[in-house]
């Protein structure tokens, strides 16, 4: 197998956070990314920003997925130095990106870089690396998975502390509309649509779903937002409140939202069900290969391309994720070295 020049490691992270990438704006970084990777000898496939690269031994082996994304969030105030001028303290790499997901970009190009040269693996191979995953957009992974063929395995790259989420939540944004009748206040001859609107939202607050998750406890409900009335002395006849649902792997999404609908009064809108919580065997030999390697197993709260991916998947990836989406975000630079490691013991000798 190839050897890994850290440094190079280090300065392709650099460069990408060097490159502005905000979700739905990676078109630059793409660009650099695809000329890259193809330096290295590598042929590289491109559908609006998403990139990915396919070492394919044999039509008949199981295909692996490496995925990470390359997308970033908008840099939030309080940013002590410049979030695309990448510095270096110590051990520790600053900038934006760095960490979700910028170092699993770079250790899942460096171990696809590795495994392509590995032609005893009883796998296909597939990199890709994706666009609009901060803002789960329609031109990102789901605008390139059905080109991937059959994924039968899927490692996705996220700040996990190479810890290995062998699950994570899911998630639905509910629209309800309470319905009353229009007023006079003077005249009380109106339905308040707010005060039905509160009982709904009591109704929630009691909601307990008998299928917890090992790893993820309860499905979480929250409302998140209400808006009602038009002015002081109209009863109003229309109260709009948003639920903020994170699922687990014990209900799909359409249970959830026919549960919902089934609890309350009001009108109840998902704005979508694609995002589904994820959920691997914890007998997959990739699991218990992970233990053997001493890695830690856990259920992330927070969600990833890992729900769009119809195969299954773990998340596992170098960067704290506590420090994603906040300012002065940081990676510790062993851990990129020590994910490209665990990538591949991971999958040498994978069956």
């Amino acid at each position: 197998m190839k050897e890994i020049d850290h440094n190079q490691v280090f300065s392709l992270l650099k460069q990408i956070v060097a490159i502005p990438s905000m979700s739905g704006e990676e078109e630059l970084l793409s660009h650099f990314l695809q000329e890259w990777i193809e330096s290295q000898g590598i042929a590289v496939k491109r559908k609006h920003s998403n990139l990915w690269c396919e070492s394919m031994i044999h039509p008949g082996y199981p295909t692996i997925l490496l995925n990470s994304h390359m997308d970033t969030v908008k840099p939030v105030a309080g940013w002590t130095m410049d979030p695309y001028l990448p510095e270096e303290t110590g051990d520790l790499l600053y900038g934006l990106g760095v960490s979700d997901a910028g170092g699993s970009v770079v250790a899942m190009i460096f171990t696809f870089l590795n495994m392509v040269h590995d032609e005893s693996r009883k796998f296909n191979l597939i990199l890709l690396i994706s666009a609009e995953e901060e803002s789960s957009g329609e031109k990102g992974i789901t605008s390139v998975i059905g080109e991937l063929g059959k994924i039968d395995l899927a490692i996705v790259g996220e700040p996990t502390g190479l810890d290995m989420a062998v699950c994570e939540r899911g998630l639905i944004v509910f629209d309800c509309y309470a319905h009353g009748k229009a007023g006079h206040v003077a005249h009380r001859n109106g339905e308040n649509a707010i005060l039905k609107a509160i009982s709904d939202i009591e109704r929630i607050g009691k909601l307990d779903l008998a299928r917890t998750s090992e790893f993820l406890g309860d499905i979480q409900f929250e409302v998140t937002q209400i808006e009602g009335g038009y002015q002081h002395n109209v009863i109003p006849d229309t109260c709009k409140f948003v639920v903020d649902v994170r699922t687990n792997e014990n209900y799909t999404n359409e249970e959830v939202a026919e549960i919902l609908k089934n609890e309350l009064d009001s009108e109840v809108k998902a704005r979508s069900l694609r995002l589904r919580s994820s959920f691997i065997d914890t007998n997959h030999p990739l699991v218990l290969k992970a233990r053997q390697l001493g890695i830690h197993t856990f259920g992330s709260k927070t969600m990833s391309d890992q729900a769009l991916i119809p195969a299954p998947s773990v998340k596992l990836g170098p960067g704290n994720t506590e420090l994603s989406h906040k300012a002065d975000e940081y990676i510790e630079k062993d851990q990129i070295i020590r994910a490209i490691d665990l990538y591949i013991n991971l999958l040498k000798d994978f069956e």
